[in-house]
C-alpha cells in the first residue's frame, strides 16, 4: 500500500521512535486528568449551574383516574 510516494506499512513505526509511551503516557494522562478537572470546575462554577442552579420545583402526581 502507498500514499502519495509515503508507504505507512513500513514507516508508521517511527512515531514511537519519537514519542516514547513509556515516558510520556503517565505525564500525558495526568495533565488529561487535571484539564478534566478544571473543565468540570469551571463548568460548576457558572451562575445556574452546578452548586449554585436553584432546586427543582416539586411535580404533583397526577391524579389517577
Amino acid at each position: 500500500m502507498q500514499f502519495m510516494g509515503y508507504k505507512p506499512l513500513e514507516n508508521d513505526y517511527k512515531i514511537w521512535l519519537v514519542v516514547n509511551p513509556a515516558t510520556w503516557l503517565i505525564p500525558t494522562l495526568i495533565a488529561v486528568g487535571a484539564l478534566a478537572i478544571l473543565v468540570h470546575v469551571v463548568a460548576f462554577s457558572l451562575d445556574g449551574q452546578g452548586w449554585h442552579a436553584p432546586a427543582p420545583e416539586a411535580v404533583e402526581a397526577a391524579p389517577a383516574e
